[in-house]
This record gives structure tokens, C-alpha cells and sequence, in this order.
């Protein structure tokens, strides 16, 4: 019988192969920091966690409850927004978790929830910038921003320096941006903030995004030295979120395909972020990154350099102050 190489596929033993190194995989997820272990309480306390609906935030969100946190979950869909709080609510016993609406993609959105969290709360402990997507196709949003970076780091960058007062005055608080590994891929271009210059291949847009983010929480924790206001970025691992959705229909089953063996769920993918959050270990410690398994390790060499950080820092001050005085309305629907 003629032999095919592609026979190799359909072989009990490539079978039995793929099996053991999805089980090798997923016993190496087991970070030896296990959230169930930690008696931090929160009660007293106030969170925020944007892209609370779902996913690895709908996971933090729930963690925050039942340590008795008061929990805003900032979403943008009102409908997803109300089944999450309820479905917390609920799982945790604890009624004090709302829903806020946010499109980190519109600016004129993010000025609006945060006027309205200045307005409602009184302190402010912990915010999570969650919220993200993978796989945008190229757009421009209302406000002549690339909508991937307006999305994963300009919303997020004016969310946290609007509420960046009431968390000094609530101090100690954490701050802590959700990053990604795939930062390493990503590079520093100042027009990819306005969708030039960009190539739109494996996610080489949210890699660019995801390497911004850990270089403005770096120069963010420098600037807040002293104050009792710490600042953190995180890979949370590879996990299958509805952040993926965008891709095309074919990349979505390959991804799924090798979640079933590759990738952690939304509540293992959580972890590293709760733990950033509320860990007594993380405490006073400030501009790191850590990776999944709940480690200090070293971003890549665009990510450690001060002179960098500074450059695009405040050109993010700029660029948001400057569109600022233009108030567009409205962002994208994603």
C-alpha cells in the first residue's frame, strides 16, 4: 500500500502525541498562585473592570465580588452588561456590583463614564483595564483614530489618566492593564494611531497596541512614585475570549481547534490579573510585567526603554488633550 505523508495525521500515535502535549500544556498552566488560596479581603473597597462582560473580566469581576469589593462593571453592551451582573450577583452572594457603560473605542464614551464615576464614587481602589480585541479590520473611528488603538490603548490610556485623582486620594490602589505577549512582535510608529503605516496580519495591530500598553504603564508608574497609586501590566495567557471574534471565520475554527488542547480557559486566564490586583505580594511593587504564570519577568527591550516611554507617553498626552478639544461624538461599532 502506497504510504502518504499526510498520513501522519490520521495515525493513532500522532494522536496519542498531540493528547500528551496538550496535557503536558495545560498541567505547566497550574501557576503555583492560586487565587482560592488568597484571603485578601476587599470589603470597603471600590474596582472597576472594563470588558466585564465576558471572559477573563466577567472572571475578575466575580473574584473582586466575593471578596466583598463594591464592583463596576464597565461594558459596552447594556444587555451583556446586565446578564454578567446578575450572573455575579448572584455566584457571589454580593448585590454591590453595577453596570457602567463604556466604548473604550470613543473617546467622547470614556469622558462620559468617567465624569460619571467621579460624580458617583467616592473612592476608587482598583481598576483593571481589560477591555480589548484581536483581529479589527482597518477602520478609522469618529475621533480619526486607528480603531484597534483607540480600542486596546488611547480608551484605556484617558480612562486611567481621568481617574487618576480619585485613586490618588483612595491610595494604596492598583492599577493593572491587561497586556499580552505577543507585545514582543509589536513596534513604536506614531502613525498607526491614525491607521497608516499598519500591516493587518496575524494580529500585528494588537501586538503594536499591546506593546504601547506596557510602555505607558511603566512611564504612568514612574510618575506616580510616591503617591501610593502602583502600576502593573500582565500577560494573562493564551486564551480563547470573545476578544478573538473578529477574525475571519477560518482562523476563529483553527484557534478553536487548538483551544481544546493549547489554550486556558477565561478563568485561568484570570489569574495573573487578580493577581496583580489584589496579591499581598504585588504590593508596592510598581511599572512591571508579569506573566501568566504569575511572574516578574522582562518585556521586551522596546518595552524597557525610559527614553522611549517618555516619547510616547506624551504624545498620548497630546493626542488625547488634542482631540479632547475637538469632542467628536460617537466611536465604532465593534
Amino acid at each position: 500500500m502506497e504510504w502518504m505523508w499526510t498520513d501522519i495525521f490520521t495515525h493513532p500515535l500522532w494522536a496519542f502525541c498531540t493528547l500528551v502535549l496538550g496535557l503536558v500544556m495545560r498541567a505547566q498552566w497550574r501557576c503555583s498562585w492560586d487565587p482560592r488560596a488568597c484571603h485578601v479581603e476587599l470589603k470597603g473597597k471600590t474596582a472597576i473592570v472594563t470588558g466585564a462582560n465576558t471572559g477573563i473580566g466577567k472572571f475578575v469581576a466575580l473574584d473582586f465580588a466575593r471578596r466583598g469589593a463594591r464592583v463596576i462593571l464597565a461594558c459596552r453592551s447594556e444587555a451583556k452588561g446586565l446578564a454578567a451582573m446578575r450572573e455575579i450577583r448572584q455566584r457571589s452572594g454580593n448585590e454591590d456590583v453595577h453596570l457602567r457603560l463604556v466604548d473604550t473605542s470613543s473617546l467622547t464614551s470614556v469622558r462620559e463614564f468617567a465624569d460619571r464615576i467621579l460624580q458617583e464614587e467616592k473612592q476608587l481602589h482598583i481598576l483593571v483595564n481589560n477591555a480589548g480585541a484581536s483581529g479589527l479590520p482597518r477602520q478609522i473611528t469618529s475621533d480619526g483614530l486607528e480603531v484597534s488603538f483607540a480600542t486596546n490603548h488611547v480608551g484605556p490610556f484617558l480612562l486611567t489618566n481621568l481617574l487618576l485623582d480619585l485613586m490618588k486620594h483612595s491610595a494604596p490602589a492598583r492599577i493593572v492593564n491587561v497586556s499580552s505577549a505577543s507585545h514582543w512582535r509589536g513596534a513604536v510608529d506614531f502613525s498607526h494611531f491614525h491607521g497608516d503605516n499598519l500591516t493587518y496580519l496575524v494580529a500585528r495591530v494588537y501586538s503594536h497596541t499591546k506593546l504601547h500598553n506596557i510602555i505607558c504603564t511603566n512611564e504612568l508608574a514612574r510618575r506616580l512614585q510616591g503617591t501610593g497609586v502602583t502600576a502593573n501590566s500582565l500577560h494573562p495567557g493564551t486564551v480563547m475570549t470573545d476578544m478573538m471574534r473578529h477574525h475571519n471565520w477560518l482562523v476563529r475554527i483553527l484557534l478553536r481547534m487548538a483551544g481544546l488542547f493549547f489554550f486556558k480557559s477565561a478563568e485561568g486566564g484570570a489569574v495573573s490579573t487578580i493577581y496583580c490586583a489584589v496579591s499581598e505580594e504585588v504590593e508596592g511593587i510598581t511599572g512591571k510585567y508579569f506573566d501568566s504564570d504569575c511572574s516578574l519577568v522582562l518585556p521586551a527591550p522596546l518595552a524597557r526603554d525610559p527614553a522611549l516611554a517618555v516619547k510616547v507617553f506624551e504624545f498620548c498626552e497630546r493626542l488625547t488633550a488634542k482631540l479632547e478639544e475637538r469632542k467628536p461624538a460617537g466611536g465604532v461599532q465593534l
